[in-house]
């Protein structure tokens, strides 16, 4: 369910932000009775796949996915692995616009968690005292990116290694004559896109890019996504003062003054319905069917790629936003899969978790068949879909930063931050509105 609100175009986002609690208030005292419902068998377009209540079937594991793209090959799997050990899966998908960690808030609200749930850093606090210590698992010491918590225990299982950056079409940026590897700095950006916007009628192109700010729908997009480029481009992966900084609720003038014209340049070169109020399905189609040379998404969109049926060439070119080069692309793991500590169904968690490490069924499903760019090393399968690819190669020549948007205090993109930007995308803030708007929705939200 998405809501919209009117703007003064004279209110800071701070009013938006208390009129966003207020709705948002109102609304989780019913979704605490719809969470409990849903987990009554019924399922939602609007909130996933395939909902059932723990108890619903005593015998089998229940496992809430949060990345609904991955859905199809995450149930195959399941049933291969029911044919070869007898274990059922019932696989349960969020995604889209939902609010995930809020579905599983109310969740356990209900007396209704699942066995293995997605949780992130940023989430990490308010289910620590619901995961199970997999400190002894075997694959831990296969990867370099399991979850630690607080106490040094590993409690989460790494899926996945995620890139995000600026995907771009490059048969457009060929035939624009512009080459990929250059996109390393934001005057390169400037040059690119005032060319391939020049070009728009001969590249048959409505715009030349696909971005989506409406923050009810997409605020782990710009909230998320875009704003970790501020946090972590171009930084050494242990390099945390800008997180730091944002987490005692304040930003890098400098460095965030870049960020701004950055974001100004994503925004006036963007399609202003989809940028407006497109959702993700919105996005991705545009740039999907040629209409846009780039697209603020990740290596995750690989496996939707065959809905379009895509047949042009693809990569992912860094999120540069500064005028030195910073060659290399935001990678981490996106989440980890935990397991709910009072699960009657422990044992057969491990066991299943650990399938995805130690079988080549497990294995391919990861890499092959959810097209995902595996983070431990006994896995030498590489990813056959184009952006996985893309994002192996930066891997492989060291050109990643972290994350650091995982750290953020939990809600801040939803409450705080996706606001101005969708205001900003608007108009309704210039420059130095965004930058003020930005500082005072931060600072607000930190010392909450």
């Amino acid at each position: 369910m998405t809501f919209y609100l009117r703007l003064d175009l004279n209110k800071y986002v701070y009013e938006v932000k208390d009129m966003r609690k207020k709705v948002l208030a109102a609304i989780l005292a019913g979704t605490m009775v719809i969470g409990s419902l849903t987990g009554c068998g019924s399922s939602s377009s609007q909130t996933g796949t395939d909902s059932k209540t723990s108890t619903g079937n005593s015998g089998a594991i229940r496992f809430v996915n949060t990345k609904i793209e991955i859905d199809k090959p995450l149930k195959e799997f399941a049933k291969k692995y029911q044919e070869k050990t007898g274990q059922e899966v019932d696989i349960e998908s969020l995604g889209g616009g939902v609010d995930v960690n809020g579905q599983l808030k109310n969740y356990l609200a209900a007396g209704n968690m699942p066995d293995i749930y997605a949780f992130g850093p940023d989430s990490y606090a308010s289910f620590k005292d619901y995961l199970t210590d997999l400190s002894d698992q075997p694959w831990v010491k296969d990867t370099d990116f399991a979850f630690k918590g607080d106490d040094g225990k590993v409690y989460g299982f790494p899926f996945a290694i995620e890139g995000i950056g600026l995907v771009y079409n490059a048969d457009i940026l060929k035939k624009a004559g512009i080459d990929p590897k250059t996109l390393t700095n934001i005057n390169a950006y400037r040059e690119a896109f005032k060319k391939i916007d020049s070009m728009k009628d001969q590249l048959g192109i409505q715009a030349v890019a696909s971005v989506a700010a409406e923050s009810g729908q997409m605020y782990w997009s710009t909230g998320n996504h875009i704003m970790g480029a501020y946090l972590s481009e171009g930084l050494d992966r242990k390099d945390k003062k800008y997180i730091d900084l944002l987490n005692k609720g304040q930003l890098d003038d400098e460095r965030f003054g870049e960020f701004a014209d950055y974001v100004k340049l994503l925004f006036d070169y963007a399609d202003k319905n989809v940028l407006i109020s497109g959702t993700y399905d919105d996005q991705l189609a545009l740039w999907a069917k040629g209409k846009t040379a780039f697209i603020t998404q990740g290596n995750w969109i690989d496996p939707s790629l065959s809905t379009y049926d895509v047949k042009f060439d693809c990569g992912i070119a860094p999120p540069a936003f500064t005028t030195k080069d910073t060659p290399g692309i935001l990678a981490d793991a996106p989440a980890y899969w935990g397991i709910y500590k009072d699960s009657k169904k422990i044992d057969a968690c491990k066991e299943f978790l650990k399938a995805f490490v130690s079988t080549e069924e497990g294995q391919a499903c990861l890499t092959k068949d959810c097209g995902m760019v595996s983070p431990y090393k006994s896995n030498t399968l590489q990813p056959d879909l184009p952006l996985a690819k893309s994002e192996s190669n930066y891997i492989k020549n060291n050109q990643t930063y972290a994350w650091d948007w995982t750290h953020m205090k939990d809600g801040i993109a939803m409450n705080a931050t996706a606001p101005v930007f969708e205001l900003y995308a608007k108009g309704q803030l210039d420059k130095d509105g965004f930058i003020k708007s930005m500082k005072k929705a931060v600072a607000d939200y930190v010392s909450k």
